[in-house]
């Protein structure tokens, strides 16, 4: 992680830097914060966001009331080293309003990033009767087969040329590939950035 000393504090009232919240996974900003260097080095060594509040005063542990969370992934500067960019994996909604998003109502992720969240609850939360919860009780060897199974329909379908049951098996192969990579702690910002890093 980035040493405080690193950061143009300066640059802003009390010291204060400040941090965009990004969910990780969706790529979605989910809300913003400030942070003195205490509050900082608190971040880099719980691996939980913690801010310093302005109205009260003092540090604030996102979650530390309500128990959602935000798990760091990762944390950047921006170019002038005033900001900081924090990605992390929510623990349930991020705003007091009961919201993903302290931003706007409307979530701008996608759907399939929408449906990466809601498997990524499910697996926190366990419900009784979800095939997602069966599929994690199972484990990653049934996981896995599932998704071989879904990929050979998906195969068969496309050499017959029939669009409408390839959809459908290609929805079948994503959403079992997406439990996959849950059980496995990959999350699509993971692809994307294997993939960027490709094409470079």
């Amino acid at each position: 992680m980035i040493p405080f000393s690193e950061l143009n504090a300066a640059k802003s009232c009390e010291g204060l830097i400040p941090a965009i919240i990004q969910d990780d996974n969706t790529r979605q900003v989910l809300m913003l914060g400030y942070m003195n260097e205490e509050a900082y080095n608190k971040t880099v060594a719980e691996g939980r966001v913690t801010f310093f509040s302005r109205t009260k005063s003092r540090l604030w542990t996102k979650g530390e009331t309500s128990g959602n969370f935000l798990n760091v992934r990762s944390i950047a500067k921006d170019c002038d080293s005033d900001t900081l960019l924090v990605r992390v994996v929510p623990v349930g909604p991020v705003c007091h309003k009961g919201t993903k998003t302290c931003f706007a109502e409307r979530e701008n992720e996608g759907f399939i990033g929408e449906l990466a969240n809601v498997i990524r609850e499910r697996h926190q939360q366990m419900p009784e009767g979800s095939y997602t919860t069966k599929l994690f009780n199972k484990g990653v060897k049934k996981i896995a087969k599932k998704v071989g199974e879904e990929a050979a329909e998906t195969i068969i379908e496309a050499v017959a040329n029939n669009k409408s049951d390839l959809i459908y098996e290609v929805s079948d192969l994503l959403y079992h590939l997406l439990v996959l990579m849950e059980n496995q702690g990959v999350t699509l910002a993971d692809i994307e950035e294997e993939l960027a890093a490709r094409h470079k």
